[in-house]
């Protein structure tokens, strides 16, 4: 029999990077990564269907918020149709026979530095760089072959490159996760959903916002995630970008009909089902 072909995800990095981690997760395996190395590359690849879904990472629990990715999704206005919560071990990786000593510079993605900052701090002359991406910062490491220069990336991209893990576990918090979310051209609720994701803008007047907060605790709506981000062009303007969870949808329904009252240019972004945090 023909094998199914897999599913193509896009992933922010190049192989063994956080993202697709996260995707073979999700889709239990069953994927062919398409590599992007910045988040606008990840949405150009799914808005022209090189891809079939793309993975987006758009919180941390030690980083926070990665803001950029917000003004992307309404930017695109794809559809979350899912999400994942993933672990994140980090560990500081170098050539083998490198000792912590040899270490003059440390390259890794922003938000991995700043997940690592206790670490980093205590280090003395230690030069932190940034990239693109936590695997392509391995992969320098191995092909330049400077035992001065280190990586902060996961034990897959050390397994991949031939790297020995100097420090593991640098990762500030221990019970350290990032969020994906997954990304489709076309809207995809399923019957499970039980979470959406949406933004609107209020109105400039005394108490506008916390209404339209009332109406989803008055409807036994859950709201897990509560995100401000300008309106470009429009100085003291923000859109407000909400996760809501329900247990019976119809509450969720009538929130809704009730938000779209009080709101201007509402969109939902997206229903699927709840993502668990599973400690690892």
């Amino acid at each position: 029999m023909r094998k199914p072909e897999k599913l193509k995800i896009a992933i922010q990095g190049i192989s063994t990077c956080f993202h697709e981690v996260a995707a073979r997760e999700y889709f239990q395996d069953a994927i062919d990564p398409v590599e992007c190395l910045t988040f606008h590359k990840l949405c150009e690849s799914l808005k022209k269907n090189e891809c079939d879904f793309a993975m987006m990472a758009i919180e941390n629990t030690i980083a926070g918020s990665i803001l950029p990715n917000y003004f992307l999704l309404q930017e695109y206005k794809f559809s979350i149709v899912g999400e994942i919560y993933l672990p994140i071990h980090l560990h500081l990786l170098a050539l083998p026979g490198a000792q912590l000593t040899d270490i003059k510079t440390i390259e890794s993605h922003p938000m991995a530095i700043r997940q690592c900052y206790d670490f980093l701090h205590k280090l003395n002359g230690i030069e932190l760089r940034e990239s693109d991406d936590t695997a392509i910062s391995a992969r320098k490491v191995a092909e330049k072959k400077n035992k001065a220069t280190a990586a902060i990336a996961n034990e897959f991209a050390a397994e991949r490159f031939g790297l020995t893990m100097l420090a593991r576990r640098i990762e500030t918090h221990k019970k350290n996760f990032t969020r994906f979310l997954v990304l489709s051209r076309a809207a995809k609720s399923k019957e499970e959903s039980n979470k959406a994701s949406l933004c609107f803008e209020v109105f400039n007047e005394v108490g506008s916002l916390a209404d339209v907060l009332t109406v989803f605790k008055t409807n036994q709506i859950n709201l897990s995630k509560i995100q401000s981000i300008p309106v470009i062009g429009k100085p003291r303007e923000y859109s407000i970008h909400v996760d809501v969870e329900w247990a019976h949808r119809k509450n969720y329904e009538a929130a809704m009909k009730q938000v779209q009252k009080q709101t201007h240019n509402l969109n939902v972004f997206g229903e699927y089902k709840k993502g668990k945090i599973e400690y690892k």
